[in-house]
């Protein structure tokens, strides 16, 4: 089968979980710039990147499986690995900036 031989509700069901997912990233991308501090700015593409992610990897894999004729799960590890590194990392970036923040004595950062 190929991609154009798609049933018509499948088309469309791909290309509105693929289009939700897409504005949820977008929206991640513009909190990165419009919001001010850095603390704002690393928890919003997070959560839009993580979100958009997921709806986007949902529909590759209806897409490949409708495609295929059978259950295709290997996009699922993209997936997983970018639901397991962006937290990571999140974490990181903002435990490096608290202690910067700290050492530079920063009023605008919780105590410990």
């Amino acid at each position: 089968m190929t991609p154009s031989d798609l049933p018509l509700w499948a088309a469309w069901t791909i290309v509105a979980v693929t289009l939700v997912g897409s504005v949820l990233a977008l929206t991640g991308s513009i909190g990165l710039v419009m919001l001010k501090r850095f603390y704002e700015r690393v928890h919003a593409p997070t959560l839009g990147a993580t979100m958009g992610m997921a709806l986007i990897v949902i529909a590759s894999v209806m897409f490949w499986s409708m495609s295929e004729g059978r259950l295709a799960l290997r996009d699922l590890l993209i997936g997983v690995f970018l639901t397991v590194t962006t937290p990571v990392t999140l974490i990181l970036l903002a435990r490096a900036a608290v202690y910067r923040d700290r050492a530079e004595g920063d009023d605008h950062i919780p105590p410990e």
